[in-house]
C-alpha cells in the first residue's frame, strides 16, 4: 500500500483524458483495447490508476493524444495525491454498495439519500458521478455518522471491514456486472 490516496480516473474521466465518450472506453473494453488489470472495482465499476491512464494512449496499437489540460484538473480535485503503480498499492476503497453492507444497511437508496443530504462522511473521491471513500474515512466517521443519526444505528459489520482490508470481499459491488448487449450475450 502507498501511503496517501492514489489518483484515479473512472469511465467519464477516462474518456475525458482522451477527448472521447465514455461509451468508447466500453467499446475499447469490449475489443481488449483496455482491460481492467490497472484498475479497482468499486460499486460495481472500474476504476483506473491514474498512472495507467495517462499513459494508455502511447499503448494501443493506434496512440491517442492525451489531454494535459484534463489530467491537470483530475490531479488538482484528487489532491493531496499520490500516483500508485499497482492496484495492489491501493487502500480498500468503499462506495455506495459496499458502505450499505460495511453498516448493515437493507437498502443502497436509503445510504445515497443520506449522503446526497451531507449527512454522510464526505467522500474522498466524486469520479464518473459516484462518490467513492478510503475504508479508513468511514471507519473513522463512523461515531459521528451513529451520533447524528435518529433512526438508524450505523454499525460497522466486522467481516465486511475485514474483507475490504484484506481484499477479500465479494459482496454486493465487488463485480461488474454486465448490462446491456453484454448481458445478453453472458446468458
Amino acid at each position: 500500500m502507498v501511503a496517501g490516496k492514489p489518483f484515479l480516473a473512472g469511465r467519464q474521466e477516462f474518456a475525458a483524458l482522451y477527448g472521447v465518450k465514455p461509451t468508447q472506453v466500453t467499446q475499447w473494453v469490449a475489443r481488449d483495447v483496455l482491460n481492467y488489470e490497472h484498475a479497482v472495482i468499486v460499486s460495481g465499476s472500474p476504476y483506473w490508476l491514474l498512472s495507467f491512464a495517462r499513459g494508455f494512449g502511447q499503448m494501443t496499437p493506434r496512440p491517442k493524444e492525451l489531454d494535459q489540460r484534463v489530467l491537470q484538473q483530475l490531479v488538482a480535485a484528487q489532491e493531496p495525491g499520490v500516483w500508485a503503480r499497482s492496484v495492489n498499492e491501493v487502500p480498500p476503497l468503499v462506495g455506495l454498495q459496499e458502505a450499505t453492507a460495511l453498516f448493515g444497511l437493507s437498502s443502497q437508496q436509503n445510504l445515497s439519500a443520506v449522503v446526497r443530504q451531507g449527512r454522510f462522511a464526505p467522500a474522498d473521491y466524486q469520479l464518473s458521478g459516484s462518490p467513492l471513500w478510503l475504508l479508513d474515512t468511514l471507519i473513522e466517521a463512523a461515531p459521528e455518522i451513529q451520533a447524528k443519526s435518529r433512526t438508524v444505528m450505523w454499525a460497522i459489520v466486522p467481516q465486511v471491514e475485514a474483507a475490504l482490508r484484506q481484499g477479500r470481499y465479494t459482496g454486493p459491488g465487488s463485480v461488474i456486472v454486465p448490462r446491456g448487449r453484454a448481458a445478453a450475450k453472458a446468458l
